[in-house]
């Protein structure tokens, strides 16, 4: 044992440091750079991060086809930032709030060759930090240096991708619920940092049977206040109710906020559907992938509780598949068709024809 943070402690003080506008410097294989999130990055810190280098704007690939870049991996692209370019800039380039005002950003010149894997590895910090996933890189060579006198985070990777995933039971209670007083709530703590999630048990389901289950994502508009614009308040309210009329089952309640994006940028996704974007559309723009969630957290909470199979409420395919590949066994797909609005009827319809789901 020792008191120094180990890796997934030193990721998560990294989230933290990027979320507030903190550079961090992340090394593997013998390449260090100094990384700062584009989102919160202020220009003070940016005229002494040129100081020490050639700064380059590191976007998705989808970011980039949004922006006419040309992306030369799969990974990531890297923009060279111009030298009168400041923190406006920079931001023009990574949120797409203001792209249908200004839609002639470029053009841009973009690196080509060389090693990427770090500048991939800041965008995933970034998204696991729920910020926009663009962050402003400099290679640099006296890390122990640089990391010793600005006091910054610094992280030695040894993985080709940050793929933290490992979570733990703290406590759970009996919790008597309005869908029946046999109700019981655990709490799952990940150990890099993250978000805590929760499994509502219901009655005493037997663990040698497939249990009826529900994978619910959080989502704060439609769960808390009710909003018209998703079907997930009704979907999660159903759920449970035909697991208290079952008298058995169990929901799951993942923290992935936005298709696992976060709250901030699931606002800024509304605001790029108000513009005529799709739901799909928006987190593309946005530079993100359709649905960012990870299920099998939902798979380790099951197995953490005794279940090896499912009777599983979703009209999702992927939450299906994820499962059966994460070792849980989806005996019996239940559908859960709620929800439709005037409202939303366009955002189901996406959700139909672009992620599959059985609507």
């Amino acid at each position: 044992m020792t008191l120094a943070p180990n890796q997934t402690e030193l990721l998560a003080r990294a989230r933290a440091d990027l979320r507030m506008g903190v550079p961090v410097v992340l090394t593997c294989d013998g390449r260090a750079v100094l990384v700062a999130a584009a989102e919160t990055l202020s220009s003070g810190r940016l005229n002494e991060m040129r100081a020490l280098g050639a700064p380059v704007v590191a976007i998705t690939p989808r970011r980039a086809d949004t922006l006419k870049a040309r992306a030369y991996s799969n990974l990531v692209a890297r923009i060279e930032l111009p030298r009168d370019a400041g923190t406006d800039w920079i931001s023009s380039v990574a949120d797409p709030a203001d792209d249908l005002a200004h839609p002639m950003k470029g053009p841009f010149r973009t690196l080509r060759g060389g090693e990427d894997g770090l500048e991939a590895q800041s965008i995933a910090l970034c998204k696991s930090a729920r910020l926009l996933p663009a962050t402003v890189v400099i290679e640099v060579t006296n890390t122990p240096e640089i990391a010793s006198a600005k006091n910054l985070t610094h992280v030695s990777l040894d993985k080709e991708m940050i793929d933290v995933l490992s979570l733990a039971p703290v406590v759970h209670a009996r919790l008597p619920l309005t869908v029946s007083e046999a109700g019981r709530l655990h709490i799952f703590r990940p150990d890099d940092g993250s978000e805590e999630h929760y499994a509502v048990e219901i009655g005493c389901p037997s663990r040698d049977l497939p249990v009826l289950a529900r994978l619910h994502s959080a989502c704060f508009t439609g769960d808390v206040l009710s909003s018209l614009k998703c079907d997930c308040g009704p979907q999660l309210h159903t759920a449970l109710n035909m697991i208290g009329q079952d008298g058995h089952g169990v929901l799951l309640y993942l923290n992935q906020e936005g298709r696992g994006i976060g709250l901030a940028n699931k606002m800024r996704a509304y605001s790029l559907q108000d513009q005529g974007f799709d739901t799909v559309e928006a987190n593309h723009r946005l530079g993100f992938e359709d649905d960012e969630r990870d299920f099998r957290i939902g798979a380790m909470i099951l197995k953490s509780l005794g279940f090896s199979s499912v009777r599983l409420m979703t009209n999702n395919p992927r939450k299906v598949a994820m499962m059966n590949e994460a070792g849980i066994q989806v005996t019996d797909r239940v559908p859960l068709k709620v929800g439709k609005s005037t409202h939303n009827k366009a955002y189901l319809a996406t959700k139909a024809r672009k992620s599959g789901h059985f609507l």
